[in-house]
């Protein structure tokens, strides 16, 4: 939960020499409140994130759940949208994305982050919250996942598809088994027991990993994909922060994180075609950039991904996480709809994307890409 102590006027355009002495002395303070309430690592900085010229504020309050791979950027956003908007107040439970989900879809909260799109049975159930109108998925983080590992005195590790699923179906149980030590000659591998750790909590960063896993090796990986994880785990955390955490503090261990929360861990390089590619921001984005959009989306306005996780395309990095802001397309009371509109309006924008980028990593959205999100925003209204 992010709380704010700013204010402003309601619809005003602000620029940002009007606002930024007061804002750098009112950011800490803001930071302090983020980090108060479980936001791990907010803005590291000490000025605020950069806004639009012709940003304009709303005036109350705004609430969203969901995604904890979402967590860094959001509060990111939120300095920077609060930062120019003093009577501005945005909220950010970072729940797991099916906690999201269901807390938009009960009305509690205005929108959600959430590393899934909602499928069609649940943009049905949010019909009632949504004025009988359909939500609408924007893309508005797009993050590489690490595959992260403790060993001592290994730094990175070659690891192909099948040979990740494998260690996640527990079927590679320690680390000099010979599938890891074929990629990896050089590297000075323990007899020692591999711990998986994977996600407690319903989460769209396990979606989205097996996903990948069930795309890209098929064979090794016989599970259907979901955000629940479909094995008895030998170690589970909650959110993305907590399986960093357990990695860090237990040799031998290995688990998965949206690349914010690597924190300077061991990351795997992932096999595709005949080479190892490293994680990147760029790598990442050459696989969203080929993703169409869902078949089953509910509107045009929707923009939810068919994302390509088994590409071999060389210098893809397929093992990315695409994370949404779900809204409703017209929400029962306007002034909610014009609050999600001016702060989603900030978050797509270039130096919300930027600002993003430069703490967590992630890979900011394209101008095509923002076009589109921009019109589905800008569609956003309220029930007449």
């Amino acid at each position: 939960m992010l709380p704010s102590n700013k204010h402003t006027k309601t619809g005003a355009p602000r620029h940002r020499g009007a606002y930024r002495g007061a804002a750098s002395a009112a950011l800490a303070g803001l930071l302090l409140a983020t980090t108060a309430c479980g936001s791990d690592d907010a803005v590291q900085g000490t000025a605020p994130p950069a806004v639009p010229d012709d940003l304009e504020c709303f005036s109350g309050s705004l609430s969203g759940a969901g995604s904890s791979a979402q967590e860094n950027a959001m509060t990111t956003w939120i300095a920077g949208y609060q930062s120019a908007c003093d009577d501005a107040r945005v909220y950010y439970d970072s729940i797991g994305s099916g906690g999201g989900r269901n807390q938009f879809i009960d009305g509690a909260v205005a929108f959600a982050g959430t590393d899934a799109a909602m499928d069609p049975d649940e943009n049905g159930d949010a019909m009632e919250r949504c004025g009988g109108t359909n939500t609408i998925n924007l893309p508005a983080y797009v993050v590489a996942i690490a595959v992260v590992f403790n060993l001592e005195g290994v730094d990175s590790l070659n690891l192909r598809p099948d040979t990740i699923a494998r260690i996640f179906n527990q079927d590679i149980t320690r680390w000099d088994d010979p599938e890891i030590a074929e990629d990896n000659p050089d590297a000075d591998l323990p007899d020692l027991e591999i711990t998986q750790v994977n996600r407690a909590d319903d989460s769209g960063t396990t979606e989205n990993f097996t996903n990948y896993l069930s795309q890209a090796a098929p064979d090794a990986w016989p599970h259907e994909a979901g955000g629940q994880w479909p094995i008895t785990p030998r170690e589970s955390a909650q959110g993305n922060s907590g399986i960093a955490d357990t990695v860090q503090r237990a040799e031998g261990s290995i688990g998965y994180v949206e690349m914010s929360h690597v924190h300077g861990m061991s990351t795997a390089n992932i096999g595709v075609g005949g080479e190892f590619v490293e994680i990147s921001p760029e790598a990442a984005a050459q696989v969203v950039a080929d993703s169409p959009r869902r078949e089953d989306n509910a509107s045009e306005h929707d923009l939810a991904l068919d994302l390509e996780y088994g590409t071999t395309e060389a210098g893809s990095y397929p093992l990315v996480l695409v994370s949404y802001e779900t809204v409703c397309e017209e929400y029962p009371d306007a002034t909610e709809a014009e609050n999600v509109k001016s702060f989603l309006r900030y978050v797509v924008s270039p130096e919300g994307q930027e600002a993003a980028s430069a703490e967590t990593g992630s890979t900011p959205v394209n101008d095509t890409l923002r076009e589109q999100l921009l019109a589905s925003i800008d569609a956003v209204g309220p029930r007449d």
